[in-house]
């Protein structure tokens, strides 16, 4: 139980985090064209591309998607193995958790319903098809003022969270460095881990779940539990611009 009345907001990155693979990636490449995609991926970690532009041109190298063979493809996205407890550790402790991505709907809703984890809150971007069955990205959640993103992981933190709240995020990548700025307490990996490095924001290093959820603990024993003054900065100036 959380002992200390403190209100924790959690927010996850989906694909690389929860999951063991980039599933958006491999679904484009997979289904897309391999060779256009990959470069258009390349671009987009060298920022050449906002999500919204890759999206967009990785939806137009799809012609139809087979269900059967799509069903296979979803069959092999593994999880991490220690998520599902982590979820019940949050629900346990009355952590609020929620799942950011800039990831699709069309295999996010797929998996956790799979992992009898459809409960769970979620903002992503959304999939539909046209009447040819083409594929149209919607992206439902995008700032005005910033067009890196199609999903502003930001917005949802700041809509989601207070100033009395201790805020916690979970990522591995490129769609992650923006959102990391507004939170208390950082747990990185991968690409996400060397930003942060490289850029002196005060990160936790995780492998899996289970080890976010004993740094978790080790946090909530302290009498003291202080807040990142960096974010806090952040947060303040979203405010006052409005």
């Amino acid at each position: 139980m959380n002992l200390n009345n403190r209100s924790y907001k959690i927010f996850v990155d989906f694909d690389g985090t929860i999951t063991q693979t980039d599933v958006g990636e491999a679904l484009f490449t997979r289904f897309g064209n391999v060779e256009k995609s990959q470069s258009w991926i390349d671009e987009w970690l060298n920022g050449n591309l906002s999500s919204i532009e890759l999206w967009k041109l990785l939806c137009g190298t799809v012609d139809q998607i087979n269900e059967k063979e799509y069903e296979l493809f979803l069959n092999e996205i593994t999880l991490d193995p220690d998520f599902k407890y982590f979820a019940q550790y949050c629900e346990s402790e009355g952590f609020e958790l929620r799942i950011l991505s800039d990831g699709f709907d069309y295999y996010i809703d797929r998996i956790l319903k799979r992992e009898d984890l459809s409960h769970l809150e979620v903002y992503s971007n959304q999939l539909n098809f046209d009447a040819d069955k083409k594929l149209i990205p919607v992206f439902p959640h995008t700032d005005e003022e910033c067009a890196q993103c199609g999903n502003c992981k930001r917005n949802h933190i700041l809509n989601f969270s207070g100033p009395d709240d201790y805020t916690f995020y979970i990522g591995d990548g490129n769609t992650d460095i923006c959102p990391v700025q507004y939170c208390d307490f950082i747990f990185a990996k991968n690409s996400l881990l060397r930003y942060c490095e490289i850029n002196r924001i005060t990160y936790f290093p995780y492998s899996n779940f289970g080890e976010v959820i004993k740094k978790i603990e080790e946090l909530k024993s302290k009498k003291r539990l202080k807040k990142r003054h960096q974010a806090e900065l952040k947060r303040k100036e979203v405010f006052i611009q409005g």
